[in-house]
């Protein structure tokens, strides 16, 4: 946000404003937040603006395998497509199966490879002929998704996009305070940017400032419902806030893996709604003594699932899920082990049409059907959060609105260095100086604690600069030097 203000007459604020010692340290960590945040908020804009579009991408890129050529015939059982699919890959092991939700659509099957690759193959669903592959993990829509998550570094990089999302909240919240108006100014330079001014500095001032202001709900918008999908805030988010009734689970025999094991950083099988709930384990016990890893037969009991006498495969549960109900766009994973279940997954873009069932892989039973009206309140709210984050909840004009946001900061993030650039002192890093008497350290220590409560990674930064700014730079001349 902005660093200095001034009137249509050209004149100044600076020293009025200069007399707030508080402005002062708000600008000065204004100053230091933008210095960390700035280069991964453009590998954030960039990156989320690439995959907000994935959709479109997709059938640009990969149209002639996700479609097919619709024939007369009717399609061939699932698990003869999958049969496929494993001969074409014989030394892969199957993840998730994406059944063909349309005429024209094929079928897609998620194999991990015995050399480490991960790929998507597309399956004719009237044929079973194998029509291709995705590389999973180069395509540029993953490597996209992989740099805004992780930075392509794991557990490290997802520190740090943490880190550098909270930071941003607070960058964004003390840009607004400096933008505020304090006096009569005009509307120029305040609501509208002055963008025909010859002094540079008031331009890129104002096409700072003035755009940051009007996006900066957007923007606050698309940080804080990004939050979740990180691995250190969100997952304590999510421990704290993500409860579902007693007695989904009751009578039913649960693992100490949780059903979010399911997802990874490029791959979100199941809804984040569900993360925190436990994974349900099948009965060995249903397999009859069986020696040959057939499916038993199905029990007459088992509510709502396959027919009774009939095996359970690939094919009767994703009739479960089309007798349920679940939207067509669905996901199917396989058994992992004996006491493995499959897991029927929707991750709509609609919020309220997301489903998580877990199907006893011997009896066809369902141990568990988590849907929308069994989230608490705050697991909806997330969950329609990303899916506005996402640009999937109603359309085009989600996804345009996004990339507003996006482009925004991108904005924000290249006008704020070039605004520095211009202002900095020859060999000097230009940091704003902390006022000698900083009477305000009362209002700055509860904005810490609050930090701090709220986000721990950023308290604990915002913690460890604050001692820096008040002892070592302000202490250290050569350093003080350096910074003013």
């Amino acid at each position: 946000m902005t660093t200095t203000t001034t009137t249509n007459d050209g004149a100044t604020t600076d020293e009025r404003r200069s007399q707030s010692v508080f402005y002062r340290a708000i600008w000065r960590w204004h100053f230091y937040a933008g210095l960390f945040v700035v280069p991964l908020m453009i590998v954030l804009a960039v990156t989320g603006s690439i995959y907000l579009f994935k959709p479109q991408l997709d059938r640009l890129m990969y149209g002639n395998l996700m479609h097919v050529q619709h024939t007369s015939g009717s399609a061939q059982s699932y698990t003869s497509q999958l049969a496929a699919a494993q001969a074409a890959y014989p030394e892969a092991s199957v993840g998730k199966i994406r059944p063909s939700d349309a005429h024209d659509r094929s079928t897609e099957i998620s194999m991990s490879t015995s050399d480490g690759r991960k790929l998507t193959v597309f399956v004719n669903p009237y044929t079973n002929q194998v029509l291709g592959e995705r590389d999973e993990d180069w395509n540029l829509q993953t490597v996209a998704l992989k740099l805004h998550g992780e930075l392509m570094i794991g557990t490290t990089g997802d520190r740090i996009i943490e880190l550098a999302a909270c930071w941003a909240i607070l960058l964004t919240l003390s840009g607004l305070y400096l933008w505020w108006p304090r006096s009569k100014s005009g509307i120029w330079g305040t609501w509208l940017p002055r963008l025909r001014s010859k002094n540079k500095r008031i331009f890129w001032r104002d096409l700072h400032a003035v755009p940051g202001m009007y996006a900066s709900l957007i923007v606050l918008f698309l940080l804080i419902s990004g939050l979740p999908w990180t691995g250190y805030w969100g997952d304590k988010f999510a421990n704290v806030w993500s409860g579902y009734p007693n007695q989904l689970w009751s009578n039913i025999p649960e693992s100490t893996v949780l059903t979010g094991s399911l997802n990874t950083t490029t791959d979100k099988v199941v809804p984040w709604a569900v993360e925190q709930a436990p994974l349900p384990q099948s009965d060995p016990d249903h397999a009859e003594h069986r020696g040959d890893g057939a499916s038993a037969p199905v029990p007459s009991s088992a509510t709502e699932g396959p027919q009774a006498a009939t095996p359970v495969t690939l094919d009767s549960v994703i009739e479960v899920a089309k007798a349920r109900g679940v939207i067509a766009s669905f996901t199917v994973s396989p058994p992992d082990g004996e006491k493995g279940v499959y897991t029927i997954a929707a991750v709509a873009n609609d919020p309220a049409d997301e489903a998580t069932i877990h199907v006893d892989q011997y009896s066809g039973a369902i141990l568990a059907d988590i849907r929308w009206h069994d989230y608490a309140m705050v697991p909806k709210a997330v969950s329609m959060g990303i899916s506005l984050h996402e640009g999937k909840y109603f359309g085009l004009a989600n996804q345009l609105l996004a990339l507003f946001g996006a482009m925004t900061v991108l904005l924000l993030s290249v006008s704020g260095v070039v605004l520095w650039w211009k202002r900095r002192p020859e060999g000097r890093l230009g940091a704003p100086n902390l006022p000698a008497n900083f009477p305000h350290w009362k209002p700055v220590l509860l904005m810490v604690v609050l930090a701090s409560l709220a986000f721990p990674l950023v308290g604990a930064s915002l913690l460890f600069m604050l001692v820096l700014d008040v002892t070592v730079f302000r202490f250290a001349p050569s350093l003080k030097q350096h910074l003013a």
